[in-house]
Protein backbone atom coordinates (compact mmCIF):
# COMPACT_ATOMS: atom_id res chain seq x y z
CA UNK A 1 0.00 0.00 0.00
CA UNK A 2 1.53 3.44 -0.99
CA UNK A 3 2.20 6.03 1.66
CA UNK A 4 1.45 8.66 -1.01
CA UNK A 5 -1.92 9.84 -1.31
CA UNK A 6 -3.33 12.45 -3.64
CA UNK A 7 -6.21 14.64 -3.13
CA UNK A 8 -8.21 15.42 -6.42
CA UNK A 9 -10.21 18.32 -6.47
CA UNK A 10 -10.55 22.02 -8.18
CA UNK A 11 -11.01 23.11 -4.84
CA UNK A 12 -7.79 24.36 -2.98
CA UNK A 13 -9.43 25.40 -0.11
CA UNK A 14 -10.66 21.45 0.50
CA UNK A 15 -7.56 20.22 0.01
CA UNK A 16 -5.05 22.64 2.31
CA UNK A 17 -7.90 21.62 5.09
CA UNK A 18 -7.65 17.91 4.32
CA UNK A 19 -3.86 17.84 4.38
CA UNK A 20 -3.56 19.82 7.36
CA UNK A 21 -6.29 17.09 8.71
CA UNK A 22 -4.35 14.14 7.95
CA UNK A 23 -0.55 15.76 8.53
CA UNK A 24 -1.92 15.27 12.18
CA UNK A 25 -2.26 11.50 11.77
CA UNK A 26 1.07 11.79 9.84
CA UNK A 27 0.12 11.43 6.53
CA UNK A 28 1.43 13.57 3.65
CA UNK A 29 -0.94 14.79 1.65
CA UNK A 30 -0.32 15.60 -1.96
CA UNK A 31 -3.21 18.25 -4.81
CA UNK A 32 -4.07 16.92 -7.83
CA UNK A 33 -5.83 19.73 -9.32
CA UNK A 34 -8.54 18.22 -11.83
CA UNK A 35 -12.01 19.17 -12.36
CA UNK A 36 -13.96 15.84 -12.12
CA UNK A 37 -17.35 15.37 -13.25
CA UNK A 38 -20.02 16.01 -10.71
CA UNK A 39 -22.86 13.24 -11.04
CA UNK A 40 -26.33 13.87 -10.46
CA UNK A 41 -27.38 12.06 -7.45
CA UNK A 42 -29.46 12.46 -4.16
CA UNK A 43 -26.45 10.00 -2.40
CA UNK A 44 -23.18 11.82 -1.65
CA UNK A 45 -21.61 8.37 -1.26
CA UNK A 46 -22.82 8.01 -5.05
CA UNK A 47 -21.13 11.39 -6.44
CA UNK A 48 -18.04 10.66 -4.25
CA UNK A 49 -17.33 7.03 -5.76
CA UNK A 50 -17.76 7.93 -8.92
CA UNK A 51 -15.43 10.87 -8.32
CA UNK A 52 -12.69 8.57 -6.87
CA UNK A 53 -12.93 6.21 -9.87
CA UNK A 54 -12.55 9.20 -12.45
CA UNK A 55 -9.70 11.12 -10.65
CA UNK A 56 -7.63 7.43 -10.42
CA UNK A 57 -8.44 6.40 -13.94
CA UNK A 58 -6.70 9.96 -14.31
CA UNK A 59 -3.30 9.36 -12.61
CA UNK A 60 -3.07 5.90 -11.41
CA UNK A 61 -2.11 6.42 -7.72
CA UNK A 62 -3.94 6.29 -4.70
CA UNK A 63 -6.46 9.11 -4.02
CA UNK A 64 -8.90 10.53 -1.98
CA UNK A 65 -11.95 12.47 -3.20
CA UNK A 66 -14.07 14.68 -1.24
CA UNK A 67 -17.87 15.18 -1.77
CA UNK A 68 -20.05 17.37 0.86
CA UNK A 69 -23.83 18.38 1.40
CA UNK A 70 -25.20 21.38 3.65
CA UNK A 71 -28.89 19.78 4.56
CA UNK A 72 -31.14 22.44 5.86
CA UNK A 73 -34.17 20.89 7.54
CA UNK A 74 -36.66 23.40 6.76
CA UNK A 75 -35.57 23.26 3.23
CA UNK A 76 -36.03 19.74 2.92
CA UNK A 77 -32.56 18.66 3.19
CA UNK A 78 -31.63 21.43 -0.18
CA UNK A 79 -28.90 21.95 -0.91
CA UNK A 80 -27.81 18.67 -0.51
CA UNK A 81 -25.87 17.16 -3.01
CA UNK A 82 -25.91 20.47 -5.19
CA UNK A 83 -24.33 22.74 -2.23
CA UNK A 84 -21.49 23.78 -4.33
CA UNK A 85 -23.90 24.63 -7.31
CA UNK A 86 -26.20 26.53 -5.20
CA UNK A 87 -23.05 28.01 -3.22
CA UNK A 88 -21.82 29.54 -6.43
CA UNK A 89 -25.39 30.57 -7.71
CA UNK A 90 -26.29 32.11 -4.60
CA UNK A 91 -23.46 32.29 -2.07
CA UNK A 92 -24.71 32.30 1.63
CA UNK A 93 -26.79 35.52 1.90
CA UNK A 94 -29.15 33.90 -1.27
CA UNK A 95 -29.33 30.89 0.95
CA UNK A 96 -29.95 33.01 4.07
CA UNK A 97 -32.94 34.20 2.32
CA UNK A 98 -34.59 31.04 1.53
CA UNK A 99 -33.93 29.57 5.37
CA UNK A 100 -37.01 30.12 7.71
CA UNK A 101 -37.20 29.79 11.06
CA UNK A 102 -36.27 26.43 11.50
CA UNK A 103 -32.79 26.68 10.76
CA UNK A 104 -31.82 23.16 11.92
CA UNK A 105 -29.12 21.93 9.37
CA UNK A 106 -26.12 19.26 8.88
CA UNK A 107 -23.33 19.35 7.33
CA UNK A 108 -22.48 15.71 5.41
CA UNK A 109 -18.59 14.74 4.24
CA UNK A 110 -18.09 11.66 2.34
CA UNK A 111 -14.50 10.80 1.54
CA UNK A 112 -13.98 8.18 -1.28
CA UNK A 113 -10.37 6.60 -1.70
CA UNK A 114 -9.18 4.80 -4.67
CA UNK A 115 -6.00 2.60 -4.47
CA UNK A 116 -7.47 0.70 -7.34
CA UNK A 117 -9.34 0.48 -10.37
CA UNK A 118 -12.43 -1.14 -9.02
CA UNK A 119 -12.03 -0.94 -5.36
CA UNK A 120 -12.95 2.31 -3.28
CA UNK A 121 -13.90 3.17 0.07
CA UNK A 122 -15.86 5.09 1.70
CA UNK A 123 -15.93 7.36 4.91
CA UNK A 124 -18.60 9.25 6.04
CA UNK A 125 -19.46 12.27 8.80
CA UNK A 126 -22.45 14.00 9.83
CA UNK A 127 -22.20 17.29 12.11
CA UNK A 128 -25.54 18.59 13.01
CA UNK A 129 -26.02 22.65 13.79
CA UNK A 130 -27.91 25.16 12.62
CA UNK A 131 -27.60 28.32 9.92
CA UNK A 132 -26.87 31.82 11.71
CA UNK A 133 -29.23 34.45 11.36
CA UNK A 134 -26.02 36.59 8.66
CA UNK A 135 -22.90 35.53 7.70
CA UNK A 136 -19.89 35.72 10.67
CA UNK A 137 -16.64 35.43 10.29
CA UNK A 138 -15.07 35.70 6.86
CA UNK A 139 -13.85 31.56 6.17
CA UNK A 140 -14.86 30.39 2.43
CA UNK A 141 -17.61 28.49 1.57
CA UNK A 142 -20.39 28.29 3.86
CA UNK A 143 -18.63 28.56 6.89
CA UNK A 144 -19.52 31.84 8.12
CA UNK A 145 -22.85 30.86 8.02
CA UNK A 146 -22.63 27.38 9.87
CA UNK A 147 -23.07 26.66 13.36
CA UNK A 148 -22.02 23.09 14.69
CA UNK A 149 -24.40 21.69 17.79
CA UNK A 150 -22.99 22.56 21.28
CA UNK A 151 -21.25 25.46 19.97
CA UNK A 152 -21.97 29.82 20.00
CA UNK A 153 -19.74 30.29 16.64
CA UNK A 154 -19.88 30.02 13.18
CA UNK A 155 -16.99 26.90 11.88
CA UNK A 156 -15.50 30.49 10.28
CA UNK A 157 -15.23 31.55 14.03
CA UNK A 158 -13.62 28.70 15.71
CA UNK A 159 -9.85 28.50 15.81
CA UNK A 160 -10.01 24.94 15.91
CA UNK A 161 -12.79 24.09 13.32
CA UNK A 162 -10.32 21.35 11.62
CA UNK A 163 -10.86 19.43 15.05
CA UNK A 164 -14.55 19.36 15.14
CA UNK A 165 -15.22 19.67 11.24
CA UNK A 166 -17.71 16.84 9.10
CA UNK A 167 -14.37 16.76 7.09
CA UNK A 168 -12.18 15.76 10.03
CA UNK A 169 -14.16 13.24 11.37
CA UNK A 170 -14.64 11.91 7.89
CA UNK A 171 -10.59 11.91 7.17
CA UNK A 172 -10.34 10.89 10.70
CA UNK A 173 -12.18 7.44 9.64
CA UNK A 174 -10.31 7.09 6.31
CA UNK A 175 -6.58 8.25 8.32
CA UNK A 176 -7.03 5.32 10.85
CA UNK A 177 -8.48 2.76 8.12
CA UNK A 178 -5.83 3.63 6.11
CA UNK A 179 -2.80 3.50 8.81
CA UNK A 180 -4.74 -0.16 10.05
CA UNK A 181 -4.65 -1.47 6.56
CA UNK A 182 -1.01 -0.15 5.99
CA UNK A 183 0.12 -1.77 8.97
CA UNK A 184 -1.40 -5.07 8.09
CA UNK A 185 -0.36 -5.04 4.45
CA UNK A 186 3.20 -3.41 4.94
CA UNK A 187 5.25 -0.81 3.29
Amino acid sequence: MSSRIYFASSNRHKFEEAKSILAGFGLDLKFYRCSLEEVQDERLEKIARHKAREAYSMISKPVIVEDVGLFISSLKGFPGPYSSYVFDTLGNKGLLKLVSRDRTARFRSVIAYCGARDRVMLFSSNVRGRIAGREKGSRWGYDPIFIPEGHSLTYSQIPDKNLISHRYLALRKFANWYLHTRKSVGP
